[in-house]
C-alpha cells in the first residue's frame, strides 16, 4: 500500500529517511554527486518515502551563541526537481513558511502533486517572530489551492514536558487539515510516551480517529553536535548526554541508544494502537555519520518487516 494510503487510512508503521539538501554553495554538478550518492545508499533499503527538509536560520529560537554556524541550502522541491530524479516514490518536503511571502507559498502548494508530495508545514521558531506568512495562513492557502495536499504538521515531545499541552496542539492541527505529525528528534522516551499516551485518550474522548505519528531518531557523532541538538530545544537526558561523552565511540553509542528508544516507542504504539512512522534523520555531511544513519534505517525496516510477515 502506498504511504499516502497508509496515512490516509491509519494503518500506520512506514519507514521515512530524512535528508537535508546541500549547500546552496554545492549548487550544480556537486549537488547533482550528492544526489546521485544519496540515492545509491538509499536504494537496498525498502523505504516508504523521502523528507526533506527546509533549512532556516532560526536564531530567534534562542539567544545563545550557535554551535554550528547556519549556511544556506538549496530549496528541497528545487532538490528533489532538479537533481533527485531517480527517486520515484513518496516525498514528504518541509516548508518553514515563516520564509515565504503569502504569494510565494500560495504558488508552491498549487504546484505539488498531491499523489506524489507531502507538506509539512512549520511555523515560527519563536514566538516573538513576526512571520511573513504564519502557520494558520499556511493552512488555510493550502486547503484553499491544493485540498488533496496531505498536510503534516510537528510535534514537540519536550514541550509537552514543559506545558502538558502538545496534544492539545496536535488536535488543533489536526482540525486544520494535519493528517499525520513528525517529531523533532527522540532522545527522551518518557516524554515522546506521555505525549503518544496523552494524545490518543484525547482523540479517544473526542471520538476523533488519531493521525499517525512519526518519530525522528538520529545518530550523534560528537559531543558539539548534541550541544547543537540541544540549541535547537531538543532535551537529552543527562544520563545519555554520560554515556555519550564517556562512550569509547561516541557515534556507536548513539546508534545503540538510537535504536533502544525506537524498538521502544515501537512497541508502546503498536500496544495502544496509535498508527506510527518511523523517520531516521541523516543531516551530517560526514561519511560515517551518513553511513551510520542507513545502518539504523536498516535496522528499524527489519524490525518493521517482521511485524509485517
Amino acid at each position: 500500500m502506498d504511504l499516502i494510503d497508509r496515512i490516509a487510512d491509519g494503518s500506520g508503521e512506514f519507514l521515512l529517511f530524512a535528508l537535508t539538501p546541500p549547500r546552496l554553495s554545492s549548487a550544480g554538478d556537486r549537488a547533482q554527486e550528492i544526489a546521485d550518492a544519496t540515492i545509491a545508499r538509499l536504494r537496498p533499503l525498502e523505504l516508504d518515502g523521502l523528507v526533506l527538509y527546509d533549512i532556516a536560520d532560526e536564531a530567534a529560537r534562542n539567544p545563545a551563541e550557535r554551535p554550528f554556524p547556519f549556511m544556506p541550502t538549496l530549496d528541497p522541491a528545487a532538490f528533489l526537481a532538479d537533481n533527485l530524479t531517480g527517486w520515484r516514490g513518496p516525498v514528504v518536503i518541509y516548508r518553514a513558511v515563516n520564509k515565504y511571502s503569502r504569494p510565494e507559498l500560495q504558488a508552491w502548494l498549487a504546484d505539488q502533486d498531491p499523489s506524489r508530495v507531502m507538506a509539512v508545514l512549520v511555523g515560527a521558531a519563536s514566538s516573538h517572530t513576526r512571520p511573513v506568512t504564519s502557520l494558520p495562513e499556511a493552512q488555510a492557502l493550502s486547503r484553499e489551492v491544493n485540498p488533496r495536499l496531505f498536510l503534516g504538521g510537528v510535534a514537540i515531545p519536550e514541550r509537552h514536558t514543559l506545558r502538558d499541552d502538545e496534544h492539545l496542539r496536535l488536535l488543533t492541527k489536526q482540525d486544520a487539515g494535519s493528517r499525520f505529525f513528525v517529531t523533532q528528534v527522540v532522545y527522551d522516551v518518557n516524554a515522546a510516551r506521555n505525549l503518544v499516551s496523552d494524545y490518543h485518550y484525547a482523540c479517544a474522548a473526542r471520538g476523533t480517529a488519531a493521525a499517525p505519528i512519526v518519530f525522528t531518531f538520529s545518530v550523534c557523532g560528537s559531543m558539539r553536535t548534541l550541544e547543537f541538538l540541544r540549541w535547537l530545544g531538543i532535551d537529552v537526558p543527562r544520563w545519555i548526554e554520560n554515556d555519550l561523552r564517556h562512550a569509547t565511540d561516541t557515534l556507536e553509542a548513539s546508534y545503540e541508544l538510537a535504536l533502544a528508544t525506537a524498538t521502544d516507542l515501537i512497541a508502546f504504539c503498536r500496544n495502544l494502537g496509535i498508527p506510527f512512522g518511523i523517520n531516521v534523520e541523516s543531516v551530517s555531511i560526514r561519511r560515517v555519520e551518513i553511513e551510520m544513519a542507513v545502518r539504523l534505517a536498516e535496522q528499524l525496516e527489519a524490525l518493521l518487516r517482521r511485524r509485517a510477515e
